[in-house]
């Protein structure tokens, strides 16, 4: 099991509340909806979250 020990949405956010938030811990990062917070969170390895964001900020998703 792992443990996420600081959430944190982008600044650019501001207090919207439609956005996701990212935690890291334990060897994971994890994703979360602001609005559902107890509703389900993704977790991936740092090396994989690493390539989706490489992937995105290229330009590659979309």
């Amino acid at each position: 099991m792992y443990q996420i020990t600081e959430w944190r949405k982008s600044s650019y956010s501001g207090e919207e509340t439609n956005c996701v938030e990212v935690g890291s811990g334990s060897g994971v990062v994890a994703v979360r909806d602001t609005k559902n917070r107890d509703g389900g969170t993704l977790v991936f390895q740092p090396r994989a979250w690493g390539s989706f964001l490489s992937a995105l900020k290229a330009g590659r998703l979309g």
